[in-house]
């Protein structure tokens, strides 16, 4: 029995056509978990600002809730303080890094509000 041997490589070849689609949905995968942990900091960094905005003053509170993000967002970290006498609100403001070239994402905000001491 005589064998064929015209489709040798076939596989590679394929896999080489699939490739930048596994690519570019790594890149999205990627890019999505960037935001998810964004969304997070600026949760952490709101709930901070507020605590020590109620304990204290609104410049300790803007200045804690700066603190508290991590190094890989704090560049794009906004907090910013309001409230009445009775409570402390503190409003993030955290821009998301993008790792897409040319792409950039509106900013993620988180509020929270706690009582005053």
């Amino acid at each position: 029995m005589k064998r064929r041997r015209d489709d040798r490589g076939v596989t590679a070849v394929e896999y080489i056509g699939f490739l930048p689609i596994l690519i570019l949905v790594g890149i999205c995968l990627v890019q999505f978990g960037l935001a998810a942990y964004t969304m997070q900091q600026a949760g952490t960094a709101a709930r901070t600002a507020a605590r020590i905005g109620s304990q204290g003053s609104d410049a300790e509170g803007r200045a804690a809730g700066e603190a508290a993000v991590s190094d890989l967002v704090r560049g794009g970290t906004r907090v910013d303080m309001g409230g009445s006498f009775d409570d402390a609100e503190a409003t993030a403001t955290v821009r998301i890094p993008s790792i897409i070239p040319g792409f950039d994402f509106d900013p993620v905000k988180r509020t929270s509000t706690m009582p005053r001491d």
